[in-house]
């Protein structure tokens, strides 16, 4: 069946657009494509982007909570030095966690919920 659509970017609301792109412009390596008093967009070589958007009383999720509607996940080469190095740029890690050895879930400066797993 062909697509209806193509996804070209996930956009993530915020309180500070700025330094959330920031935290995940590290975490990427992507570059700024576009910037303004409300948005920041990171892209790099794949096709997709990322968003971040002001939201006027925006309101972090928790963790654990159902009410969480997505998350993002990424690829790493050694899951134990990589949650140091986001700790150290204002992640936190959260008590539970539910992957074991598998997957660790960490959450952004903003509150996001990600995860870190082996793969690259």
């Amino acid at each position: 069946m062909p697509a209806l659509a193509e996804l070209a970017t996930i956009v993530i609301d915020c309180a500070e657009p700025g330094p959330l792109a920031a935290f995940y412009r590290t975490v990427t390596g992507w570059e700024v494509t576009y910037s303004d008093a409300d948005c920041v967009y990171l892209g790099g070589n794949a096709a997709i982007q990322l968003g971040f958007q002001h939201v006027a009383g925006y309101q972090p999720p928790t963790w654990p909570d159902p009410a969480k509607h997505a998350h993002l996940d990424f690829k790493v080469a050694d899951i134990d030095h990589t949650v140091k190095e986001l700790l150290a740029l204002g992640a936190t890690k959260p008590e539970f966690q539910p992957g074991g050895d598998e997957w660790t879930v960490l959450t952004d400066p903003a509150g996001h919920p990600f995860c870190l797993a082996a793969g690259l």
